[in-house]
């Protein structure tokens, strides 16, 4: 099996990563806030790549599973089109209520709904379709979530998993044997061979999922 990765080191993605320009504002407080109170949410690499994802695929509708602070969706948000707009689903409101406030900052509170509820509850009650969906919530859950996202997608829907790689853990990369683990392994199975999807895993941040609906 050819694979140019083997061949990559830390100052090749270090010097990806210095190509960007630096975060600034909204963008800005937000990462330094996560990284000060360790909060889970994606990678300055993952944003930029949601964000180029939302604009190729031409997304207007989108659904998010697992809000935090609303990092992912100020990417996404900032990608959408005016009249687009965003469903998240988280049950921490303390945090949500801090995602509103960032996205008031950004000037994109109108294109985003929070609603506050375990996703495996409140996807069911969803009503597609959805042009792209965004998952990185609890990962035992992971498989669930993509069973109820699936049905949500439009034919040719594009569905996004964040930590796929599980820092190291999924591949065996760095020693584990926990639940979550064993659940992401799992999933990453399931996922690469889901018969209505076709998909890939890209190394890009902690390893992003990629699926298009047949």
């Amino acid at each position: 099996m050819r694979n140019a990765m083997d061949t990559i080191t830390l100052r090749d993605l270090q010097y990806l990563d210095s190509l960007h320009p630096e975060l600034e504002g909204v963008f800005a407080r937000m990462d330094a806030e996560a990284a000060a109170e360790n909060i889970p949410i994606v990678s300055s690499s993952i944003g930029h790549a949601l964000r180029v994802l939302v604009r190729a695929t031409a997304a207007r509708r989108i659904v998010e599973v697992g809000t935090a602070t609303g990092y992912s969706a100020l990417w996404m948000a900032s990608a959408l089109p005016t009249d687009g707009r965003i469903i998240t689903i988280d049950p921490d409101r303390s945090r949500t209520d801090r995602a509103r406030a960032h996205w008031r900052a950004a000037g994109v509170a109108d294109r985003i709904e929070v609603i506050s509820g375990t996703a495996l509850e409140e996807l069911p009650k969803l009503s597609g379709p959805f042009d792209l969906a965004f998952i990185d919530a609890l990962k035992s859950e992971y498989a669930g979530y993509l069973a109820a996202v699936v049905p949500l997608l439009r034919a040719g829907g594009t569905v996004l998993v964040d930590n796929l790689l599980w820092d190291g853990r999924a591949s065996g990369a760095v020693r584990a044997d926990d639940a979550d683990t064993r659940a992401i392994r799992e999933f990453n199975r399931l996922f690469v061979r889901h018969p209505q999807l076709d998909t890939t895993i890209l190394s890009v941040g902690d390893g992003l999922g990629v699926g298009v609906k047949r």
